[in-house]
């Protein structure tokens, strides 16, 4: 880990989501200047399938994460446009 800044604790939604590496947390926002997306995919998640980006620090080009574009299912809309950051991938400096 890095350390780049790439979100403000403001920012967070919930602390109850889970990521490929465990608990993850989920964002209104994540500072872009400090984090690029990839590109646009279609991924089945635990909670059905969704169009995604992943969300790697410019620094170390690790995977942090990913963006939400599209939730295919009505229940799950609330996410898009939404970021999941990985707790372990991320230093929390609260």
């Amino acid at each position: 880990m890095c350390r780049t800044h790439t979100s403000f604790h403001d920012d967070v939604i919930s602390k109850a989501f889970q990521g490929r590496h465990g608990r993850a947390y989920l964002f209104n926002d994540v500072a872009l200047p400090n984090v690029v997306l990839g590109e646009k995919e279609d991924r089945l998640l635990m909670s059905g399938l969704h169009t995604v980006r992943d969300l790697r620090c410019v620094k170390c080009q690790t995977t942090l994460g990913w963006k939400y574009e599209i939730a295919w299912e009505r229940s799950q809309k609330y996410k898009e446009g939404k970021f999941i950051l990985e707790k372990a991938l991320v230093v929390c400096e609260w």
